[in-house]
């Protein structure tokens, strides 16, 4: 068994974009899973979460949102690369849509067997994904925010796994009771898993901002990542 690696490049309408697949090389065509960065932009914490999964069995490709080579530091930076695609969820849907159809198509891939995980961001990426009606097995939101996209309503397939931290401010409680509702209208097989006293940002080493409600928790990454790999299990058997 070796993991292996190599970039992969694709485009949105004139954006070039760059994303990272992971997969061990020993392995035939087998599920994949995405990994959806949170607001800096894809780095080594969403690569890594990439090779994890391919270490699982699965062929882990962390995706881009942003750009190639483009990624933010602080506050300010993360920011100003988020808001363009929170002020316009169409272009969200289709970017990640597009990262999708690009982990179809390759070699390494069962293209029938499909899944996304995100993170902060990026949960409200894959949640999107799922909104929109993609042909997912199932998606993971880690701390995502929730509110809904806005969009006509479309009958989502995709099952979905909410990790959220109940003390999250950037996620409240009224976000949750409309996520409720709305993926029960959309007939969705959902469920919510509340870490009580977890703030936004618990799986995340090193996240430390109180003020913000960013705030690393290890006990809550352990469950959250147990509950993500027995989700996979069931959506990709």
């Amino acid at each position: 068994m070796a993991i292996v690696t190599r970039r992969v490049d694709y485009q949105d309408q004139g954006v070039a974009l760059r994303g990272r697949v992971y997969f061990d090389d020993s392995l035939g065509p087998r599920p994949a899973v995405l990994v959806s960065h949170a607001w800096g932009g894809r780095n080594s914490f969403s690569n890594g979460q990439a090779e994890k999964l391919a270490k699982l069995g699965y062929v882990g490709f962390a995706l881009d949102m942003y750009g190639a080579g483009v990624s933010g530091e602080t506050v300010q930076e993360c920011s100003a690369l988020m808001t363009p695609l929170m002020e316009d969820r169409t272009m969200l849907a289709r970017r990640i849509k597009l990262a999708v159809a690009t982990v179809q198509a390759l070699p390494e891939v069962d293209a029938a067997r499909i899944a996304a995980i995100g993170f902060c961001f990026g949960g409200l990426c894959v949640l999107d994904l799922a909104r929109s009606g993609a042909e997912v097995r199932g998606v993971v939101s880690f701390h995502g925010l929730l509110k809904g996209n806005g969009l006509p309503a479309k009958k989502i397939t995709a099952k979905a796994l909410v990790l959220h931290g109940d003390a999250d401010p950037l996620a409240p409680f009224e976000d949750v009771i409309a996520f409720r509702d709305e993926f029960n209208v959309a007939g969705n097989d959902w469920q919510l898993h509340a870490y009580g006293k977890t703030l936004h940002a618990f799986s995340t080493p090193g996240a430390n901002m109180p003020a913000m409600g960013i705030v690393h928790n290890a006990r809550a990454e352990a469950r959250s990542m147990k509950s993500m790999q027995d989700f996979l299990a069931e959506v990709l058997a």
